[in-house]
């Protein structure tokens, strides 16, 4: 029997991480470990169809703790580690970069970058070990390049995201780490910016996106979940370092 991959996704109960985990049990026949804060629905009825090859775990990715029991839970139970999906993320706080505190910018990084720290160092050691070649997928977004108003913290964020990609493709020939932009995602951060955007974006930044579901330019979890499923996997050596978009050239063999 073929080796089974083990991969370990952040932000795995909703969106994105939820359409990644459920590629990597149906297509690609994967042990997933899913760390997540809460354990939704559509979670737990996956667990009821995969029992052997999904583990869930409860907990926030910005306690060290917690993630350091996601990935010895993965070693415990399944044997070995052979990637990362890092994919939790929080849009707020909102506004203009003299109006948002300090305090602000620190609780958003928290989330969206050093929990990003607190897992690439857990998971390091066992992902080098790993038999198919360890990886790690950084779901970035086209913020890190852009300047867009009133996102600052998320803008500089993604930046930050990044570099540590651009890093680690430097620092470990053996691990492969890829930032993905997924595109402009139909999921729950799409509908937090329709919603509380008015008061804090400005009326163009604000109807770009409204616009965007309005005329159905909102992509589809499961699209993007598959780039970034099967980049977790297959993803070659000479993406390491780089931060590539879901629809390029460059991943046309990893799209359904």
């Amino acid at each position: 029997m073929a080796r089974k991959a083990v991969v370990l996704i952040t932000g795995a109960s909703k969106g994105l991480g939820l359409a990644a985990t459920k590629t990597l049990l149906a297509e690609f026949n994967a042990n997933v470990v899913a760390l997540s804060r809460s354990e939704t629905i559509e979670l737990t009825e996956l667990k009821q169809s995969h029992s052997n090859s999904l583990l869930i775990t409860k907990g926030d990715v910005t306690d060290k703790d917690v993630v350091a029991h996601a990935v010895d839970s993965a070693v415990k139970i399944y044997g070995h580690l052979d990637a990362l999906i890092l994919n939790a993320g929080i849009l707020t706080p909102l506004g203009k970069v003299e109006e948002v505190p300090l305090e602000g910018w620190r609780s958003h990084f928290d989330v969206n970058f050093f929990s990003l720290i607190t897992a690439v160092q857990a998971g390091l050691p066992f992902l080098r070990q790993s038999e198919l070649g360890g990886r790690i997928v950084f779901v970035s977004s086209g913020s890190a390049t852009k300047g867009t108003a009133t996102m600052g913290p998320y803008n500089a964020g993604k930046a930050a995201m990044n570099s540590l990609c651009r890093t680690l493709g430097e620092e470990e020939p053996e691990v492969i780490s890829v930032a993905l932009r997924p595109g402009t995602v139909d999921t729950q951060m799409q509908t937090q910016i329709r919603e509380l955007g008015a008061d804090a974006m400005s009326e163009k930044v604000h109807k770009y996106f409204m616009d965007l579901q309005t005329n159905q330019k909102l992509i589809k979890p499961e699209v993007s979940g598959y780039v970034m499923a099967a980049l977790a996997l297959k993803a070659p050596q000479a993406m390491s370092g780089q931060f590539i978009s879901y629809d390029s050239e460059d991943c046309a063999l990893f799209r359904k």
